[in-house]
């Protein structure tokens, strides 16, 4: 996993209309979120709701949201621009959803499923990377946020987060072949 303290990567990515997002859209920001979403995870679908929540609750206190996804759409159609158009309206994401066609977002914050949430504070540091909660498809647990908004909260409150962070539970990410990143050998 990225390490804590580590200084968020930029990117540039257009959103399913080909508007361009960076994370320079992120300053003056309190706190950044960056989620590794897609659109036919069965985990990102059980907490899609929930994701549209958050981004409202927190966009509305000054914390940039965005959202990316990084699958190989040509093998996997379902993750494509268009589908991307449609789940977010579906979902009511207030946040910019975006298209890492190349993938190299996704090796830049390591990450390695859907969902997967990274916290930054208004410096741009690393605070948390980890899983929404405790909930998945098939258990008990309501799925309400808590480790993600705990740790957003914490930043806004000027607190310090919790080095104790469980990693996201979800699908790979579909890499394109012979794009895997280096830290899955």
């Amino acid at each position: 996993m990225l390490p804590l303290g580590t200084p968020a990567p930029a990117f540039s990515l257009p959103d399913a209309s080909g508007v361009m997002h960076s994370l320079d859209d992120a300053t003056g920001s309190r706190a950044s979120v960056v989620m590794f979403i897609c659109n036919h995870c069965p985990f990102v679908k059980h907490v899609a709701d929930e994701l549209a929540r958050l981004g409202d609750d927190y966009q509305a206190k000054n914390v940039s949201v965005f959202a990316i996804n990084s699958n190989d759409v040509e093998n996997y159609p379902a993750d494509g621009p268009e589908k991307m158009k449609e789940e977010a309206a579906l979902r009511g994401y207030t946040f910019p959803y975006l298209l890492d066609v190349e993938q190299s977002v996704a090796k830049a914050y390591q990450a390695a499923c859907t969902p997967d949430f990274y916290v930054f504070d208004a410096d741009r540091s690393l605070v948390y990377r980890g899983q929404l909660d405790s909930s998945r498809p098939g258990n008990t647990v309501a799925v309400d946020g808590r480790d993600l908004r705990g740790a957003i909260d914490a930043v806004l409150a000027g607190e310090p987060v919790p080095d104790d962070q469980a990693p996201s539970v979800g699908c790979n990410i579909k890499w394109i072949a012979g794009n895997e990143p280096p830290y899955f050998a």
